[in-house]
């Protein structure tokens, strides 16, 4: 152990060798008990490895930890989250503010409707665009010129739908920007009434109609008078309605309308076969002969029952009215007390009595009218044989018996200027329904009832409101007697199945109780829901026409409940220099709500649905000077 450090022992390398153990009586325990203490252990030499040492590495100084990303690492959610709750805020706040508004910057046909609650938006859409709806169509058909009015289409501006375009509910983040940002146009929404359309085209048709000349004979007084048929053009209607249609919803303003050829059903080979046959048949008197009896038809009447009727293959075949011709001479021919005679009922003292009926025996008419047609197609000898047939009556005391017809149950009186066309067509009406029996169940109408209305039938032209323009038509002025017959309906108690109030109120007519009519576009229908029949009968004169019902009454009262004229609109002025202009007042148009109400034992015990009826503004008529 040579050259270690002075001072340094050896021991530091720990004992030499194997340890031993101490000799008895020495070690700690003896030690303990008084005896010597224990030799000191040898010094251990110090541990080597074996393993060659490292190689030297120079320390390397600890790494340097910066504290700031720690710090970022705590503020950037806080920062997302101040970021999140801004835009939160900057959606949620004008969104809350908008919410049950129209979202700002919503336009209406220039019209800014924004910020506003959807009533405030209705009655602003209202008030600003009626101006703009108010523009008429100049309709145009080929050289005529019209004008046709946004009342007389049925045009009204459909705010519902219209508003309906904008966003509702909560806003959404891109409606709140594009409100905030931009604006939001919006077409308005208008609505045409198609049937109110269709009856303004009907009316405009009335004026540009050329319709085709039917081939026809006729007489005049004696002499055949005949019509060679002409090919003729008719307005196209359902092109018509489309383009106003498409004018008003467009507000292009102009509508180009074309009338379609139309061809009559006679050829002129047939008009002129009729016209042979028409000489043929008043050349002298026709002698009826029965049982050594005679009756002559003179030519006057054969001339007033004779017609000639077009068939679907053009041609005109003759038609006897036998019934007719044989009114004035019958009696000549058959005892009256073998005539049948129908079932009826007579008012006596302002209550109905039943005339019975009784069957008999008259002329058989369908054999007279077809030997008189045959005569008049093959010519040969005036004198034409009669039979008696078995005539039983057309109404019967049982069918009418029994149904309760025994007193008055509604009436209505219509009164009217005098002395005008349309006085005759009402009277003639008055008369086709006098004494009709409408059978419990039965639904009445009065255009199945009275027909077509013609010159045959005792009716005349007259003037008629129909599609909000003022026609000549035959039969015009009937809707008065209709009016006068739904009135007695109403006021009987009795079903209401069909009936149209009139575009323009007169106040010859109760507000909201009108009934307009038309062949065969508007009819008069009313069902006898009583278990009772019901017997109508009219009656009347120069300035008035009555409608009375009888039957059973099953209502104490019914009474017509009516609210105030309400929505108002003003009329128009018009001025025309047509040489027919007729001048006339303005009037304006209004709405009203009738309720019928039925009462028993001073209690009210049954009420209809409220009938709504919205009057048209009537036009001032102005006729230019010189007209």
């Amino acid at each position: 152990m040579e050259g270690l450090p002075p001072g340094v022992s050896r021991d530091i390398f720990g004992p030499q060798g194997r340890p031993e153990s101490p000799p008895a009586g020495q070690g700690p325990q003896a030690a303990a008990n008084g005896g010597p203490p224990p030799a000191p252990q040898q010094s251990q030499p110090w541990p080597v490895s074996v393993n060659p040492a490292p190689a030297f590495t120079e320390p390397q100084p600890p790494a340097y930890t910066d504290p700031e990303p720690s710090r970022r690492r705590r503020l950037l959610p806080a920062v997302g989250v101040l970021v999140v709750l801004a835009v939160l805020l900057a959606y949620l706040v004008p969104a809350v503010l908008m919410s049950g508004t129209v979202l700002p910057g919503t336009r209406v046909d220039g019209v800014d409707i924004g910020g506003l609650t959807v009533t405030q938006a209705a009655e602003k859409l209202r008030a600003e665009l009626a101006a703009e709806l108010s523009k008429p169509v100049v309709v145009t058909v080929g050289k005529h010129r019209d004008t046709v009015q946004p009342d007389e289409a049925g045009l009204q501006l459909d705010v519902v739908s219209t508003i309906n375009q904008v966003p509702s509910g909560f806003p959404s983040p891109g409606e709140v920007w594009r409100a905030l940002t931009g604006t939001t146009e919006l077409e308005p929404q208008v609505t045409v009434d198609a049937s109110q359309l269709a009856r303004t085209v009907e009316a405009l048709a009335g004026t540009v109609d050329k319709p085709p000349t039917e081939g026809k004979v006729t007489f005049k007084e004696l002499r055949p008078v005949v019509t060679q048929p002409r090919p003729g053009a008719l307005l196209d209607r359902p092109e018509a309605i489309k383009a106003i249609s498409a004018a008003f919803l467009t507000g292009s303003g102009k509508a180009s309308l074309s009338l379609k050829p139309a061809e009559p059903v006679t050829t002129q080979e047939a008009v002129n076969r009729a016209r042979t046959q028409a000489r043929r048949a008043v050349a002298g008197p026709i002698t009826l002969t029965l049982d050594g009896k005679q009756a002559q038809l003179t030519p006057a009447a054969i001339a007033a029952s004779l017609t000639f009727v077009a068939d679907d293959e053009g041609a005109l075949k003759p038609r006897f009215d036998a019934a007719k011709a044989l009114g004035p001479v019958e009696s000549v021919l058959v005892d009256a007390a073998q005539a049948p005679r129908d079932a009826t009922y007579e008012i006596v003292d302002g209550s109905p009595r039943l005339v019975t009926s009784r069957a008999g025996h008259g002329i058989d008419e369908e054999r007279l009218a077809r030997d008189v047609t045959g005569m008049l197609r093959r010519g040969g000898e005036r004198v034409v044989p009669v039979t008696l047939s078995a005539a039983p009556p057309d109404v019967t005391t049982e069918e009418v018996s029994g149904l309760g017809i025994k007193e008055a149950v509604g009436s209505f009186t219509s009164m009217f200027d005098c002395c005008q066309p349309r006085v005759t067509n009402i009277r003639q009406m008055a008369a086709d329904v006098d004494g009709h029996l409408v059978r419990p169940g039965q639904t009445f109408s009065l255009n199945e009832l009275v027909g077509e209305r013609t010159t045959e039938g005792g009716y005349v032209p007259a003037p008629q409101i129909v599609g909000g323009r003022l026609l000549t038509i035959m039969g015009g002025g009937s809707s008065q007697f209709a009016t006068a017959l739904y009135n007695a309906v109403f006021f009987g108690g009795f079903e209401d199945v069909t009936h149209t109030p009139m575009d323009y109120h007169s106040t010859r007519y109760p507000a909201g109780r009108d009934a307009a009519l038309l062949y065969p576009d508007l009819d008069l229908k009313w069902r006898n829901d009583s278990d009772h029949g019901v017997l109508i009968k009219t009656a009347s004169t120069e300035t008035s026409v009555t409608v009375t019902l009888y039957s059973t009454k099953r209502y104490e009262k019914v009474e017509a409940v009516e609210s105030e004229k309400r929505d108002f609109t003003p009329f128009r002025r018009e001025t025309s220099d047509a040489p027919d202009c007729v001048a006339g007042p303005g009037q304006q148009g209004f709405t009203i709500d009738v309720t019928r109400v039925f009462h028993n034992d001073g209690k009210v015990v049954k009420r209809d649905k409220k009938l709504t009826t919205k009057y048209r503004p009537r036009a001032e008529v102005v006729c230019a000077s010189g007209s």
